[in-house]
């Protein structure tokens, strides 16, 4: 009995070739950084000081494999869809307006508040499923996709070349980092059609190590600027576009022979110091290596032979 194995293999988007999706990773490995430390800031700390950014990667939307709320954030430079895990949500609001587990931390020492800590991190931990949602989950929602969304803008940015960064206004500075100034607003927001190009971030809760995701779906303009900036990294794009076409930096040795006459064996070994071999000069060949390619005219210039009046080798 014989058995065969059935191999997967990754169907190519036509509409992808000859575009940098290869090097996205990079792209997600300079978002992870930009994020950790945008969470490490004094403003965002508040909101973010138990959490740590795990892992940042891409992908296509496949369906309605994300269930969460979605929002969405409008600016001339494009729209970021964003969406959280309701118990990534309510986490991060516990953190920020009052966890039990923090005020019991402060007053231990340090390796007693740590067990504590993590003890009473579990302890509190929240079944959305049992919480009703609040006006306030909701607005900080909206402050946190506000904020993620802008440092995500604000890599993009960064990655472009000179040429294709939009000027900034009067009195502003680069591209933000910490989401405090991006101008990106929320707009009505709706699940991201199929094959939207999603960006995951994973988070884990720092005492009780609980993983949780958000996800940003790009616009195709935010995700073309993404792989226009990667395309600067492979291969210098503003150099490829002044470059002169193929068929001028191509260069070929070409080789013009003036004259050629048949003599006898017994005549060449005749030969003496002096002697005259008469020849007429009419049309020169012009070889590349061995390959006749044209034949030319032979003129004088300047004390100079030349070849002129090319005319292509039958």
């Amino acid at each position: 009995m014989t058995t065969t194995k059935q191999t997967q293999h990754q169907v190519l988007d036509p509409c992808l070739l000859g575009r940098p999706v290869h090097l996205l990773h990079i792209f997600a490995a300079q978002l992870r950084d930009d994020l950790a430390q945008s969470m490490r800031l004094n403003m965002n700390r508040r909101y973010w000081g138990g959490f740590q950014v795990q892992e940042v990667g891409f992908s296509r939307l496949e369906g309605n494999e994300i269930r969460s709320r979605w929002l969405s954030f409008a600016a001339p430079a494009g729209q970021i869809a964003f969406a959280m895990e309701r118990k990534v949500l309510l986490s991060v609001l516990n953190y920020r307006y009052g966890s039990g587990a923090k005020a019991k931390a402060e007053a231990k020492p340090d390796a007693e508040a740590k067990a504590d800590a993590k003890a009473d991190a579990k302890a509190d931990a929240v079944d959305e499923n049992t919480v009703r949602v609040t006006a306030t989950e909701e607005r900080l929602a909206v402050v946190l996709g506000q904020q993620l969304a802008g440092t995500l803008a604000g890599r993009i940015e960064l990655n472009l070349p000179a040429s294709d960064k939009p000027a900034p206004a009067e009195g502003e500075g680069g591209a933000p980092h910490d989401g405090a100034d991006t101008g990106f607003k929320p707009a009505p927001g709706s699940p991201p059609p199929k094959g939207t190009w999603i960006i995951t971030v994973t988070v884990a809760d720092v005492a009780s190590g609980a993983t949780g995701q958000y996800w940003f779906a790009l616009d195709k303009a935010l995700m073309s600027s993404v792989l226009r900036g990667l395309l600067r990294d492979r291969d210098n794009g503003k150099k490829a576009r002044n470059a002169a076409p193929l068929a001028q930096r191509l260069q070929v040795g070409l080789i013009g022979r003036l004259a050629s006459k048949e003599v006898s064996l017994g005549s060449l070994y005749d030969l003496q110091v002096g002697d005259v071999i008469p020849i007429s000069l009419s049309r020169a060949d012009v070889l590349l290596e061995e390959s006749r390619l044209f034949t030319a005219a032979v003129t004088e210039h300047k004390g100079k032979l030349c070849l002129t009046s090319f005319e292509d080798a039958e």
